[in-house]
């Protein structure tokens, strides 16, 4: 009987999160697997994932740490400012600034970043791309198409079964396949969550002047609406309807679409014009219960999901990975079992608070700005405004979101693994 290919680690999910984690498994002398249903090149289409990410400059450090910084910097658009206004009405984006109004400037912590800007904005296309490229030029493994059909753990080795029939074994098989996560659900782990009853419309727009790096977020009843640069003087354009108007907007017609999207943005920009597909996404939070399981470990939207609203979800995963990434190269080197409750618990240990207590805030963030009821609008413009005052309290949110605090991975600070 033939014996089944042996690998230290199977990572199911070619995604974002599931590559830079092989990446940097493989970085630490690890032999690694990729396995994932889509065939890989399909993933580098610019028709596959219409999103754009927000990069905090500490998560850019891991990728340039990985060698796939300079592949994407030609593609990335720096967000020097960031500016957060809350309205009442649709076209709140061509309004002046009212007194709930915040600003983010990445000079008033250049002096503890070496310069860098509060984040940067990628297409996810490009990002996957990057990745792709170094994982092939790492000579990673990668089986794609390829399914899980079944994972079992046993006293030594986890055993995954794919839809050919093949069996593969490693001591660890890491779940990174997203919010259906098939290893999770094979592990017996079980979430927690609920949608939103919202839907994120995504469109990339041309613009008639410079965006000047100046990320825009205005926070409407129905639920914010983001204005982010991109390079090229293009703009994301980030806004979220109820589910019922979200379906209407895939639906809708192009001029429908194109006027839709004008009393959003009024006359805040020049000449603005849609420039290539646009996508709708529902919004929800989902939680995994644990993070590990015997022989499985969950990684990115596998373990956590949650509401874009701070554009810190890929952040998220990608400090996963590289806390993971830490945790197993560390126990080869002192002789551990990469799969044992042991290591992996140091793994949960490291980051089950952060990513509670991130899911937590950007869901108390959503219902405390989407809505309009008096009160609670006054104490928005109220906690905005002070924010604004207390340049402690702003510099404390801008190294929050660029992912400089906290206990960081090597990876985060710009170390290999």
């Amino acid at each position: 009987m033939t014996q089944p290919d042996r690998y230290d680690v199977i990572i199911a999910g070619a995604g974002l999160a599931g590559a830079t984690f092989a990446l940097a498994a493989a970085q630490g002398g690890l032999k690694v697997v990729v396995i994932d249903p889509q065939p890989f090149d399909a993933q580098l289409a610019p028709s596959f994932d219409g999103r754009s990410t927000a990069i905090a400059f500490a998560t850019f450090r891991m990728l340039d740490a990985l060698g796939v910084g300079a592949a994407l910097r030609p593609h990335a658009c720096r967000m020097d400012r960031i500016l957060v206004t809350d309205g009442r009405r649709p076209g709140a984006a061509s309004r002046s600034a009212s007194s709930a109004f915040l600003r983010f400037d990445a000079d008033e912590i250049g002096d503890r970043t070496d310069g860098e800007p509060l984040g940067y904005m990628v297409e996810n296309r490009r990002i996957r791309a990057a990745l792709a490229e170094a994982v092939t030029a790492a000579g990673i493994e990668v089986r794609a198409p390829a399914s899980v059909v079944g994972v079992e753990a046993g006293p030594a080795m986890s055993r995954v079964t794919l839809a050919d029939g093949s069996v593969i074994e490693a001591p660890l098989t890491v779940g990174a396949e997203g919010r259906t996560s098939p290893v999770r659900k094979a592990a017996g782990i079980e979430t927690v969550g609920w949608g939103y009853g919202q839907s994120g419309v995504v469109a990339t727009v041309s613009l008639g002047r410079d965006h000047g790096n100046v990320a825009h977020e205005h926070f409407l009843p129905s639920g914010p609406f983001a204005i982010l640069p991109l390079t090229e003087r293009r703009a994301s354009l980030v806004w979220t309807e109820s589910t019922r108007r979200g379906e209407a907007l895939r639906a809708a017609s192009n001029g429908a679409f194109q006027s839709h999207l004008m009393r959003r943005f009024g006359d805040f920009l020049e000449d603005v014009t849609v420039v290539g597909p646009r996508f709708v996404y529902p919004l929800s939070l989902q939680l995994a219960e644990q993070l590990t399981a015997p022989r499985t470990a969950l990684i990115g939207d596998a373990a956590h999901a949650v509401h874009p609203v701070a554009g810190q979800g890929l952040n998220m995963g990608l400090k996963d990975a590289a806390a993971l990434a830490e945790v197993l190269v560390e126990a080869v080197r002192l002789g551990e079992d990469v799969g044992s409750e042991t290591v992996l618990d140091r793994y949960a240990r490291w980051r089950r608070f952060d990513n509670a207590a991130l899911a937590a805030g950007f869901d108390g963030f959503v219902r405390l700005f989407s809505n309009d009821i008096a009160p609670v609008r006054l104490a928005r413009t109220i906690g905005i405004a002070a924010v604004n005052r207390i340049a402690p309290l702003r510099r404390t949110f801008m190294h929050e979101a660029g992912g400089a605090t906290g206990d960081l991975p090597r990876l985060l600070r710009g170390e290999a693994v």
